[in-house]
């Protein structure tokens, strides 16, 4: 976390606002995060270190088994899931009984993926994490963030060769002589008192709340910016829809 924090603050400054009451931490807590950027994940990390936690990630099978990164994120913690595979459900059941357990926040995207829309709203997304806050009975944070896609442009949806990375590369090497202003925000519980895991359609509604959250604390993040980012990036897909936009 602490060379995490050099790295984003070798690319942009990073200001953070709100924070986890004292109330829940050292407890199980379930945060749910936007996701607008491949730099994003470390602009989160550092922002969480400026609040005194670490959080463990509930990561896609490749980030896992990705050479050098891969065992440095497995030893760390971080929690495995391989979308598509036969296992999701065992995936599942392990990130529930990790929240039963652990005394660190487990964080996640909602969206599943970097935003498509336009505006870099929040997508759809599933109710995964709705369901596993409501199976875990742990409270929600809703963590809104703005900024992290200025440092790393999104690129390809795969990387087959060195060439696939340069403009990555070339966008980071920008991002140190602009440096971008990384904003995150914690905000407030999300209260999920009233719904069950096991009441049809509460999941639906679970993940509804969760993500109008994230969407209501990008507002501020984002002002001036409410329609499209200021900050162009041709290389991300822009054929989503956010129905979640304030």
């Amino acid at each position: 976390m602490a060379l995490d924090r050099g790295l984003v603050g070798l690319l942009g400054r990073l200001h953070v606002t709100g924070t986890v009451p004292e109330r829940l931490r050292g407890r199980p807590l379930l945060m749910v995060a936007n996701h607008i950027g491949v730099f994003d994940a470390f602009v989160l990390i550092a922002a969480c270190r400026e609040i005194g936690i670490t959080p463990r990630f509930l990561l896609t099978a490749g980030l896992l088994d990705a050479p050098i990164m891969g065992p440095a994120l497995r030893v760390s913690g971080h929690l495995r899931v391989d979308r598509g595979k036969h296992n999701v459900a065992e995936a599942f059941g392990r990130a529930v009984r990790a929240l039963h357990s652990t005394r660190d926040p487990i964080l996640v995207y909602p969206e599943g993926r970097i935003s498509h829309d336009p505006g870099l709203w929040p997508e759809r997304g599933k109710t995964g994490a709705a369901r596993m806050a409501l199976a875990a009975g742990v409270p929600v944070l809703p963590v809104s963030q703005w900024g992290a896609h200025e440092a790393v442009c999104w690129g390809t949806e795969t990387v087959t060769s060195f060439d696939d990375l340069k403009p990555l590369l070339r966008s980071g090497v920008r991002s140190m002589w602009r440096q971008p202003r990384f904003q995150v925000h914690f905000g407030e519980p999300v209260g999920l008192d009233d719904l069950s895991v096991e009441r049809p359609g509460d999941a639906v509604r679970a993940h509804a709340r969760i993500m109008r959250a994230i969407a209501a604390g990008m507002v501020p993040l984002r002002a001036g910016e409410l329609e499209e980012p200021r900050f162009h990036d041709a290389t991300r897909p822009t054929d989503s829809r956010s129905p979640w936009k304030p």
